[in-house]
């Protein structure tokens, strides 16, 4: 197997543990006042190391619930088994799992399945597909719905520069855009997908288990991925500003800009 059908594979494992807890009674175990994982987060890390150990024992591994394991240099694994916990914990079918490899600097292979809609997009690095019934199709971005989806979960590093709600209070954004708050990272993939026109959200997220592989997606498939404020992702303010093409980036750019300078 070369990395990209590892991440695939890794992908698909961590899938099926999701399915089958869907709807069923799951432990949840508290990781702070706010935040829990349950049975099928911790059963779909494993899965997902599992396949990852078989196929490249001597990597390493950073896991949402079981942090980092091996040393691997300057091959590591990102992986958020079940992103969209709390959708999943009430039976709202929007989750994703998400795997990615980081060779070095820079993401080279990565996938993010639907488990719930039976799909899985993935990238080699130089192209995005979407998986969807043992075939693959490729990844078209499209701007054409209109719809941006605008992240709310904290923490807001940025809150004095630019603040999600004022965005979405934003007459000129409301003129332009449909809001969408989708609360996990499967509407990055979207937006590679054509099924959103952009993603916003403010954080940090530098070698994150939720947002690697859809990044490296939404990339691999020519969306314009950058920071916040337009810059080259993982610097100055952070945050991300992905969308479909340069027109709908630009106007969100002004968008979010106007609330530096207001």
């Amino acid at each position: 197997m070369n990395d990209a059908e590892v991440a695939v594979a890794a992908a698909e494992a961590g899938a099926a543990v999701v399915r089958r807890y869907y709807g069923e009674p799951v432990e949840h175990h508290a990781k702070s006042h706010r935040d829990f994982a349950t049975t099928a987060d911790i059963e779909a890390e494993r899965a997902i190391l599992s396949v990852i150990r078989e196929h490249r024992p001597d990597d390493g591994f950073l896991g949402e619930e079981s942090g980092h394991n091996g040393l691997g240099g300057d091959r590591l694994w990102l992986v958020d088994p079940l992103c969209g916990t709390l959708n999943f914990a009430v039976s709202t079918p929007l989750v994703a799992v998400n795997v990615a490899l980081r060779t070095a600097a820079e993401v080279t292979a990565a996938a993010s399945a639907d488990p719930l809609a039976g799909e899985l997009f993935w990238t080699d690095g130089t192209g995005a597909w979407l998986r969807r019934n043992g075939l693959d199709s490729e990844l078209r971005p499209s701007a054409a719905s209109l719809l941006v989806d605008v992240n709310l979960d904290p923490p807001f590093p940025n809150s004095a520069l630019f603040r999600a709600t004022t965005l979405l209070a934003d007459p000129e954004f409301v003129d332009g855009f449909g809001p969408r708050v989708l609360s996990t990272t499967l509407a990055v993939a979207w937006v590679a997908a054509g099924r959103r026109a952009a993603y916003v959200t403010d954080g940090h997220f530098a070698d994150s288990v939720h947002f690697a592989a859809g990044l490296a997606i939404c990339a691999a498939a020519g969306c314009v991925v950058t920071g916040l404020h337009g810059q080259p992702l993982h610097t100055g303010v952070g945050g991300l500003l992905i969308a479909a093409d340069v027109a709908t980036h630009t106007e969100l750019l002004r968008l979010v800009r106007k609330q530096g300078s207001a």
